[in-house]
């Protein structure tokens, strides 16, 4: 782990944010295409929050030598409300990988006219195998997926505005036709609901990295997702009156290109479920047990049998029902993040005029 741990840092990171509603376009068609031009602004503040947050969370980590997440929230929340913050945490996670499920069960059904069950089950296999591996089998799967899916996605965003001709006069016309709405606040939201996840993944590492190596891959990790947003952002831009009738924005853009890349981006989309569905069984895996042990396989499996059932309700019904939930969590995590640093600084610098 030490030897390339930045890299498999800033890997675990993308791997954790970058979940279907990135992959599909439609997280960054909310939260930053409806703002136009502006909404690149807002891409930019969420990059250096990610970088900077996850900077805080791995730094932290390593000062305790954590294993979980449970650890880094005693530190920045305190005893009382850590234990708050820590049930609902595992709620979170648990919650957030039956979404997956459903989500894997979507695909199958919409985009490969195979029943959802299928999908379903297929994914809490893959899960339940990963987890099994331990953490190595969570580090190989995000190194040769998370690069892919991003490539594609980014690649298929370049084209499609090369194609469709993104002059900077598109852009503009896209956004004369539509209000700017508070771009700043949306920033904010987008990221405090997909810190949750990070959180538990990265403290996790805190005993396999040094300083160097968890600062520089978490700034790694939110510059890429940045970038990556980006990108994005600017393709959501620039054919937005399109693509808001879709609701998997990233098959439109697809489309453009030719139906097999079409098909592509759906396998992206899935994967990207798959990698999101594997931080949220290992976060909630490690918060009782080191990766690798019997209690951790335990806990990560028997989690993802547990949330099967929850899986069969509709998608869109449980992300309308806990994402917004998974924003208002966020919101705690990352002000503790934003203030705790500040907090020591602000002491150091009293503690020297005393």
């Amino acid at each position: 782990m030490r030897q390339t741990g930045a890299l498999k840092v800033a890997l675990l990171y993308v791997g954790a944010v970058i979940g279907a509603g990135f992959a599909s376009g439609q997280e960054i068609l909310q939260f930053f295409g409806v703002y136009g031009a502006m909404g690149v602004w807002g891409v930019a503040l969420a990059a250096l929050m990610f970088a900077y947050l996850g900077a805080v969370v791995q730094t932290t980590a390593v000062k305790l030598r954590a294993t979980s997440y449970r650890e880094v929230l005693n530190y920045l929340l305190g005893r009382r409300l850590a234990g708050v913050m820590d049930y609902v945490s595992m709620g979170m996670l648990v919650a957030g990988l039956g979404v997956m499920l459903a989500g894997s069960g979507a695909v199958f059904q919409e985009q490969f006219g195979l029943p959802a069950s299928c999908g379903v089950l297929v994914l809490a296999v893959f899960v339940a195998a990963v987890i099994y591996t331990g953490l190595n089998g969570l580090v190989v799967v995000n190194a040769v997926l998370v690069p892919l899916k991003i490539i594609l996605v980014v690649v298929v965003c370049l084209v499609a505005l090369i194609v469709g001709g993104g002059a900077p006069e598109v852009i503009e016309e896209a956004v004369s036709e539509r209000m700017m709405g508070n771009w700043l606040l949306s920033a904010f939201l987008y990221v405090s609901y997909n810190m949750v996840v990070p959180v538990a993944v990265l403290s996790s590492l805190g005993r396999h990295l040094n300083r160097e190596q968890a600062v520089l891959g978490a700034v790694s990790g939110g510059l890429a997702l940045g970038l990556a947003a980006s990108i994005v952002t600017l393709a959501v831009v620039t054919f937005y009156s399109e693509l808001a009738l879709y609701q998997v924005p990233m098959l439109y853009l697809a489309g453009i290109l030719h139906p097999v890349v079409r098909t592509m981006i759906s396998v992206v989309i899935w994967m990207a479920v798959f990698t999101t569905a594997i931080a949220n069984a290992h976060g909630f895996a490690s918060r009782w047990a080191l990766p690798g042990t019997v209690r951790y396989r335990v806990a990560g499996v028997g989690a993802t049998i547990l949330v099967i059932p929850l899986a069969f309700i509709d998608f869109v019904s449980l992300i309308g029902f806990f994402y917004p939930l998974f924003g208002y969590a966020g919101l705690v995590l990352i002000l503790a993040l934003l203030v705790r640093p500040l907090g020591r600084v602000f002491r150091a610098g009293r503690e020297k005029h005393v």
